[in-house]
């Protein structure tokens, strides 16, 4: 069932929203035993909202629908800690605009998902000290994807109508979207108020979508949108009714990037996308092969530089002064930060600190993170001369499927960071992608990637909706 005739036989009566509130708390609860997808469980406040949702008669768009919330999205009175040591006992006085905007339609939401740490990962191991690692849906011995593992996770696992707020820096929507197989949606960079999410790197940040079909994505995604005066980097533009789009393909026009089926891809997952592209031209939508030769050669190395600077920046307010994690202050300031953040912050979050202090120091700022500024603006002139000509550009998600656990423990650091290769280029530029599930290997999920212009997500649930029709 999706979510649009889950609501409606909400409403009817037809589904006891008390009674289903409270099975599906226990699913989640049962899977999370086994699954480390939830690092908090709103057991009481689930079944109160639901509660008050029965004794009123709602038109919300999201009434009784089940929500998760990644743990970098604030949920008031939740605890919310970035999947981070440091924010223990974190419990924000208010919502995210989007947690605000779900609750305002209806939305019950279950709880806060695993991630990595502060979203530091693409495999979702890199949780915090006192965090387990989220496991594959489809082979408990593979990896979830990061940083929204938990949200990919239960949204495949879940056998309810359900969806989840996540967030994506340079990938964790679409790459465990990918490894789960289900639909995940990230926007343009404003589309979706950024208010409440707790900061891994301001100018790459967004949130977005994680769901079991296109309608349901479009249906969520239309609700969470919107301008938001508490929200600078907010854009004030049109709604759009996404969960009204048809499909129409043949007005779409398709370039396969042709660097994303290089060496390095697994031949299973370029096998996946040519099949696709093959039916696709079989509806007599055009696909021609383009080239963003700029974004892939330094896509990686622009990424990281900006994104740990960033993170190098946001991460100095925790001290263990103010909220979070906290000892008996001891000695002087620097002696008790330094004592609070080796103890609380895990080994990854470390390196990214280090890198980034590095990165804008004086004397290196204008080397690396000013430079790094600049290519990102030649890579967005780079997509923005494909997009004067096509509708959309496809690649694999993810150069792989859901590799095993004991498998990434030994890639070097450098390795793991060469995981989001087809991922950062959007993320980087702003632009809204979508990962749809199409394809596998060894039974493991295959995700395909489209990514469209600046406020076309219209363009992505289009050829979502093709390419779920397709099969």
């Amino acid at each position: 069932m999706d979510i649009k005739n889950y609501v409606k036989k909400a409403r009817s009566g037809k589904i006891d929203l008390i009674k289903n509130t409270k099975n599906i708390i226990s699913e989640c609860e049962k899977i999370n035993k086994e699954y480390n997808y939830f690092n908090v469980i709103s057991k009481d406040s689930a079944i109160k909202k639901a509660e008050e949702l029965y004794k009123k008669d709602s038109k919300g768009k999201l009434f009784g629908v089940p929500v998760s919330v990644k743990d970098c999205i604030c949920v008031k009175d939740v605890e919310s800690r970035a999947g981070s040591k440091i924010l223990s006992g974190y419990n924000p006085v208010f919502d995210a605009t989007v947690v605000d905007k779900v609750k305002k339609e209806g939305g019950i939401i279950l709880g806060k998902t695993s991630q990595d740490e502060f979203g530091f990962g693409s495999f979702n191991v890199n949780v915090g000290v006192d965090f387990k690692i989220p496991k594959n849906p489809v082979d408990k011995e593979r990896t979830c994807g990061g940083s929204s593992g938990g949200a990919a996770g239960i949204t495949k696992k879940l056998e309810y109508p359900h969806a989840a707020l996540a967030e994506s820096t340079g990938g964790s929507i679409a790459a465990p979207a990918s490894y789960c197989g289900v639909i995940g949606l990230c926007p343009t960079y404003g589309r979706v108020s950024r208010y409440g999410l707790m900061d891994y790197a301001n100018s790459l940040d967004k949130i977005g979508v994680i769901s079991r079909n296109i309608d349901d994505c479009a249906l969520v995604l239309e609700v969470i949108s919107g301008y938001d005066n508490k929200d600078s980097t907010s854009l004030n533009v049109p709604d759009y009714k996404y969960s009204r789009i048809e499909q129409d393909e043949k007005k779409l026009k398709i370039g396969i990037i042709k660097e994303s089926l290089l060496e390095g891809v697994d031949k299973e997952v370029k096998k996946s996308i040519l099949r696709l592209v093959g039916k696709l031209k079989s509806k007599e939508i055009e696909v021609k092969e383009v080239s963003l030769p700029l974004v892939f050669k330094y896509g990686i190395q622009t990424y990281y530089l900006i994104s740990m600077a960033e993170a190098s920046t946001n991460l100095a307010k925790f001290c263990g002064m103010r909220y979070g994690y906290e000892e008996k202050i001891q000695g002087n300031f620097n002696d008790y930060f330094s004592k609070i953040r080796t103890k609380s912050f895990s080994r990854e979050a470390k390196r990214r600190i280090i890198l980034g202090t590095f990165a804008r120091m004086a004397g290196y700022r204008d080397a690396y993170y000013l430079k790094a500024m600049k290519v990102r603006t030649l890579m967005i002139e780079e997509y923005k001369k494909l997009f004067s000509e096509f509708d959309l550009l496809i690649s694999p998600t993810m150069p792989n499927f859901a590799p095993r656990l004991d498998e990434i423990d030994k890639l070097s650091p450098l390795e793991n960071y060469m995981m989001d290769i087809m991922t950062v280029g959007p993320n980087l530029c702003g632009f809204p992608h979508i990962s749809v599930p199409y394809g596998s290997k060894h039974n493991m999920p295959i995700g395909v990637m489209f990514t469209a212009d600046h406020l076309e997500e219209k363009k992505l649930i289009e050829i979502g909706k093709i390419v779920e029709k397709i099969g």
